[in-house]
């Protein structure tokens, strides 16, 4: 018997890795394609920068909690979520400010992005704070989503500040790397979510706990790639930027949108931890923003408050 979880393990194991690979890579052919068609059929840069880049970088986050929901473990979806934004914050940003050594904050991210990723928060905090997000709960996350993006379309129109190729030539082929990213992205996140209810059984460990922690890890290196290159190349403002309209969308969308298909249970990691972690590290990050800079010394206390959350969700002290 100790043999066969063994080996089932390291098999659950690698479907894990393979479908987290496909998953976010996926994504990455899903986007550049996106962003030609978007812009050959006359989008802006500037929504399309919202709307595939801003919002396309959390579609592992969405199709993982979809098809978790679809399998019946729902306690995967505010789990991810959760974890994914934590990650994005202390790790994508922390590591991002380590690399490029001091990430510059904007008065326009100051005065606007950031009371606005903090009122999503404060939204899903108070949707989750009895243990689940029902139907009306999940409309209104969805709601206040929906207007954030209209918000960002209408009053924040900046082509200057993102990296989309504005001469992109779309071909045909861009429509078949199209399909077969959501092809992927479907496949990607069915069987990441069976690989994690096999691996919480097998190890006898909470399916919550395995997503907050692997799944938000993994489908948080998009924003960890997207930022890090930002910042090398002195966007430092894209970097913030990309990390802020990711956890909007988490915090919103990623709950919102399957919750409108089922009533989402919030697993006991993630209510005593997960989302006081979330709330301390919002603070957090909005004191470092409103300072104007994140250095490197605070790169490097982001990452071990990662570090130390994980070990603390493992029981590890």
């Amino acid at each position: 018997m100790y043999c066969y979880n063994e080996s089932m393990i390291l098999i659950w194991i690698l479907v894990f890795i393979v479908s987290l690979i496909l998953l976010v890579k996926s994504t990455d052919w899903l986007l550049e394609s996106s962003e030609k068609i978007g812009l050959k059929i006359g989008l802006s840069p500037f929504v399309v920068g919202v709307v595939i880049v801003g919002v396309g970088t959390s579609f592992p986050e969405l199709i993982s909690s979809l098809f978790a929901v679809f399998q019946g473990t729902t306690e995967i979806v505010v789990a991810n979520a959760v974890g994914s934004n934590i990650a994005n914050i202390l790790l994508v940003i922390g590591i991002t400010a380590i690399f490029a050594k001091k990430i510059t904050v904007t008065k326009d991210l100051i005065n606007l992005d950031l009371p606005l990723v903090t009122l999503s928060y404060f939204l899903l905090l108070i949707t989750a704070y009895d243990g689940v997000i029902n139907l009306p709960e999940a409309v209104i996350l969805t709601f206040s989503l929906v207007s954030y993006i209209w918000f960002s379309i209408k009053y924040k129109d900046d082509g200057d500040d993102l990296n989309i190729d504005v001469k992109a030539n779309p071909k045909p082929m861009d429509t078949l790397i199209l399909v077969v990213g959501v092809l992927g992205l479907a496949i990607g996140a069915n069987y990441l979510i069976k690989s994690v209810v096999e691996l919480s059984t097998i190890l006898n460990i909470a399916p919550g706990v395995i997503s907050i922690a692997a799944i938000a890890f993994g489908t948080s290196l998009p924003e960890l790639l997207v930022s890090i290159k930002a910042a090398l190349k002195g966007r430092s403002e894209v970097a913030v930027g990309n990390i802020i309209g990711s956890n909007v969308f988490n915090a919103l969308g990623v709950v919102g949108i399957p919750g409108l298909f089922s009533t989402l249970i919030i697993d006991d990691a993630t209510l005593k931890l997960g989302l006081p972690v979330l709330l301390a590290t919002t603070l957090v990050f909005v004191i470092s923003g409103i300072s104007k800079r994140i250095h490197l010394q605070e790169g490097i206390f982001f990452v071990l408050i990662y570090i130390i959350f994980i070990s603390k969700l493992f029981g590890f002290f």
